[in-house]
């Protein structure tokens, strides 16, 4: 049943009756369309109770007549703009702002359109265009919205990380590890600050951004007495308090799951460095890798790994560096390149000095103010069982203090406590410095910056702000879309898959996100219809059971009472701790959806040279094969004039008077064909298979 219709049976509007639902014990989502029908039954017969409704809805529930008052306000003021310019998506807030409504108006329609976004959620340009409408405006797309979105975006950074040219010192340079997966990026940065993350990552591969800090001797103390004559002349001279150096490492994971993660990686690092197996070459997240540095304009170190293995070539590593715009240094191009084997910690050091002679030369180019609030980005972020929202941010320019008061997006919070990446306590993270920021009122979502708040006035105005818009925790991974009218009204031939998906990390999730969009078929669409953080609770089960969606987690646990509640119901939760096979289990659950189509299959072809015995369905026939594979079982096609004459199917072959599996090509044979007896010498046999194609 409609949800529409749902809500005129029982008399409530729908978005009032969305609202109370999960006080009733049916949380069927704010977005839903339909709700089962023996579920609607229930839904009808709890409310029908005078007592509960009372309970539920006071004295004072709104009607139509209501609504329609509030809409025909809405639209008056609005009446003297009739066209809104927007880019590919754009914020409720602005939304309203553009139009001259009253945000809790355009927020009513949205609701009354099956939309559940609040003021800070971004809707997509269909979804603003149909609402546009409602009220009488007409919604365009701005031309190269796109590209004018991206150009707004680093102009709102760089007004954030301003700072006078005299106040500006140098800071540690942000260097950002990227390159195809199992290429052996985390197992450089293990060599690099000697740990194993490896080791605790499942499945060998890194599910999250990391971001670390270490310290490695300065090149003045390398025994590479050319380096240490550019860098010189670079730099100057090199002074003697530059004994050791900091750098932090930021880890980007190489799957292709994770691309959207890599590009943000590449967003907040100074330089790069662009991993190939010296035994595999580049390879497609290579290509995409080296397109996220490039967009960037990061200075490049080319690291070809893996060459203590036997089948490493390095010279045909450099060739197709080469091809793609990455002549080496020796061969008179301007590409560093360090071959290292990361296993055997193998040439680390002439790494770590080459990144030490490019972070000299770009030294101007890698500054902060120590002494301004801190501004930074966001890499990754979580929700702790016992801290709450978590994030991991990169401090960019300034220095955050425990005790700050932070703003990241839109919401206002008091870092509590920072943590380094060892998870050890500090006090405060200067320039460069990634740091695990807890006392967090939201779940940040990866690449928000963060600004520290110090002006008294603005803070007052931010938690108002706040408390207003009581910011939802678990705000969504992307624009908020207008449930199509054809899959409500049942018009479309599509198998739809509802997932509800709970992970350990908001990355998680994008990524996650991002790769099942592309497990679709023409008649299978998959779509995760609801995410959050942490672990499986009975809630998600008393959803997954009433929409009939797969409940799916990933890097976390059950809840012992939604395990008891899951097996009373039936139901089956499926928990990952390595992306490609969650990835994998959903792509095989929609080939068995997806419709099988019938494929030929062909094998080869034979003129009959002889008949041997004519019966009324079958006939014995002498063959020579023209060109194939033959064997027993598969199907025959009588073909005269092109066109198909007779079918029949090969039940026995024979060859010398015995039984044979299979002929090819110029043998001779006899076949014994089941299904037509009009073979005549000179014809031609074609064969052929039928597969199951899904």
């Amino acid at each position: 049943m409609n949800v529409t219709e749902l809500a005129r049976q029982v008399k409530i509007p729908t978005a009032r009756l969305l609202e109370i639902l999960p006080e009733l014990g049916f949380d069927i989502g704010r977005r839903a369309i339909k709700v089962d029908e023996k579920v609607a039954q229930q839904i009808i017969g709890k409310l029908n109770n005078q007592m509960l409704r009372e309970k539920y809805l006071g004295n004072g529930q709104p009607t139509k007549m209501t609504a329609e008052q509030q809409m025909a306000e809405a639209k008056n003021v609005a009446k003297n703009k009739t066209t809104v310019v927007i880019g590919e998506t754009v914020v409720v807030k602005e939304l309203a702002e553009k139009m001259n409504l009253p945000v809790t108006r355009l927020i009513l329609e949205l609701m009354k359109n099956g939309v559940m976004a609040s003021l800070n959620e971004r809707i997509d340009f269909e979804t603003a265009q149909i609402i546009g409408a409602d009220f009488g405006f007409e919604v365009q797309k701005e031309e190269g919205s796109e590209k004018v979105d991206l150009i707004k975006e680093k102009e709102r950074r760089a007004k954030i990380f301003a700072d006078e040219k005299e106040n500006l010192q140098p800071r540690p340079p942000v260097v950002v590890v990227m390159g195809h997966v199992d290429h052996g990026k985390t197992k450089l940065l293990d060599a690099i600050r000697e740990t194993d993350v490896v080791a605790t990552e499942a499945g060998g591969i890194t599910q999250h951004i990391g971001a670390y800090q270490v310290t490695v001797p300065s090149l003045a103390m390398s025994s590479s007495e050319k380096k240490n004559e550019i860098l010189r002349s670079a730099a100057g001279g090199i002074q003697d308090d530059r004994a050791q150096r900091t750098i932090t490492f930021i880890d980007t994971p190489g799957h292709e799951a994770f691309s959207a993660m890599r590009s943000r990686g590449a967003a907040v690092a100074d330089i790069a460095i662009l991993v190939v197996a010296a035994d595999d070459g580049i390879q497609p997240q290579t290509i995409e890798a080296l397109s996220h540095i490039r967009s960037a304009e990061l200075p490049l170190v080319v690291a070809i790994n893996k060459i203590d293995k036997p089948e490493a070539n390095i010279d045909k590593i450099k060739t197709e560096l080469a091809e793609v715009g990455l002549t080496p240094e020796g061969w008179g191009g301007q590409t560093i390149c360090v071959e290292i084997s990361a296993k055997e910690k193998k040439n680390i050091d002439s790494l770590l000095e080459t990144l030490l002679l490019v972070y000299e030369i770009e030294k101007d180019k890698i500054q902060g103010n120590p002494k301004r609030p801190a501004a930074g980005t966001i890499i990754e972020s979580h929700i702790d069982k016992g801290l709450g929202p978590v994030a991991t941010c990169i401090v960019q320019t300034g220095t955050l203090n425990t005790g700050d008061t932070v703003k990241i997006g839109d919401i206002l919070s008091k870092v509590r406590s920072l943590r380094d990446w060892h998870g050890k306590e500090i006090k405060q993270a200067p320039p460069s410095t990634p740091a695990q920021i807890i006392g967090l009122k939201a779940v940040a979502q990866m690449g928000d910056i963060l600004s520290e708040i110090s002006d008294k006035k603005e803070i007052r105005q931010l938690q108002k702000l706040t408390e207003k818009n009581k910011y939802n925790v678990l705000r969504a991974a992307e624009p908020v879309k207008r449930a199509e009218k054809k899959e409500e009204e049942g018009e479309t031939v599509k198998v739809k898959v509802s997932i509800i998906l709970k992970a350990d990390v908001l990355g998680s999730i994008e990524a996650i996100r991002e790769a099942l969009e592309k497990v679709q078929t023409k008649n299978v669409k998959v779509e995760i219809i609801k995410q959050g953080l942490g672990h499986i609770t009975e809630s998600e089960v008393e959803e997954a059971a009433s929409l009939g969606a797969w409940l799916i987690g990933f890097h976390n646990a059950v809840e012992p009472a939604a395990e008891v509640l899951a097996a009373n119901k039936g139901l089956e939760i499926h928990v990952f701790d390595i992306i490609y096979e969650l990835i994998d289990f959903v792509r095989e659950k929609v080939k068995e959806l997806t419709k099988a189509e019938m494929v030929i299959k062909y094998l080869g072809k034979a003129r009959v040279i002889k008949i041997f015995r004519t019966e009324k369905k079958a006939q014995i026939v002498g063959l020579r094969i023209l060109d194939g594979k033959i064997t027993a079982g598969v199907k025959a096609n009588l073909v005269r004039a092109e066109k198909v004459a007779g079918e029949g199917k090969v039940v026995r072959i024979q060859c010398a008077k015995e039984n044979v599996n299979e002929v090819v090509t110029d043998q001779e044979c006899g076949m014994l064909i089941e299904g037509m007896n009009e073979i005549k010498d000179g014809d031609t046999l074609e064969f052929y298979q039928e597969e199951e194609k899904r």
